[in-house]
């Protein structure tokens, strides 16, 4: 198994690993600061630097078990020239990519926040823009949501984790605001992403993606457009304003 750093500190640039595997595009080691793609969220790019080489990984994704698969870029070292098993090295992320997906991931949380009780039927996470996709008649007015949003990102609220059991979850339903994607079971426990205090947040709702400490860490959200993408879903793009 690939230990995941970034579960226990999202803000972790850099790591000693060692390789366990080579399989075909890409590397396996024993541990990695890399998110690894689900839940709408891509996964990390980085660097893989060890004595003697180094390689270009364009997306950390989930392989075989609990592994995690650095998928290596076309044209770097072929499988003869990657690392053997045992090999020691350094994984350097790519910062800049993580952090903004990191701030996109949390403002996607507060737009959540602003429209109570539509389910979400998809989304996607990314660096220069992402959608959220909502089970609703009419949503509200681009300008209201861009207000609104910008508003609960200059109150600094705290994002923070707890866990839950399954069970609790089953006794909770309505933390589940997905209706496409399920929060991965199996393991006994669900991670919960908390926005604002303990009693009264702002967002709480399962996730196994990367955030920001506190909602000002965002910066700014623009609201792009809303789309109808049929007759009960309707689609909520955003993208970062501009540092």
């Amino acid at each position: 198994m690939t230990e995941a750093l970034c579960r226990t500190d999202p803000y972790l640039q850099e790591a000693e690993a060692r390789v366990l595997a080579t399989p075909e595009g890409g590397v396996v080691l024993d541990r990695t600061p890399c998110f690894a793609r689900g839940g709408g969220q891509p996964g990390d790019a980085a660097r893989l630097v060890w004595d003697g080489g180094e390689a270009r990984v364009v997306e950390a994704v989930k392989g075989e078990g609990e592994a995690i698969l650095h998928r290596i870029a076309d044209g770097d070292p072929l499988p003869a020239a990657l690392p053997p098993p045992g090999t020691a090295l350094r994984v350097i992320l790519d910062w800049d990519r993580r952090h903004r997906h990191m701030r996109m991931h949390t403002s996607m949380h507060l737009l959540c926040s602003l429209i109570p009780g539509a389910g979400v039927t998809g989304g996607q996470v990314g660096a220069e823009k992402s959608r959220l996709d909502f089970d609703l008649a009419e949503p509200p007015s681009k300008e209201w949501l861009e207000e609104r949003l910008n508003a609960l990102i200059a109150a600094d609220h705290p994002v923070s984790e707890s866990w839950i059991s399954e069970a609790e979850l089953d006794a909770n339903p309505g933390l589940v605001r997905t209706l496409s994607v399920q929060p991965p079971r199996g393991a006994g426990r669900i991670r919960l992403v908390r926005i604002g205090a303990q009693d009264a947040p702002v967002d709480l709702q399962p996730c196994g993606g990367t955030h920001v400490r506190s909602t000002r860490e965002i910066g700014g959200i623009r609201v792009l457009k809303l789309e109808n993408k049929g007759r009960q879903n309707r689609r909520i793009s955003i993208a970062l304003q501009e540092d």
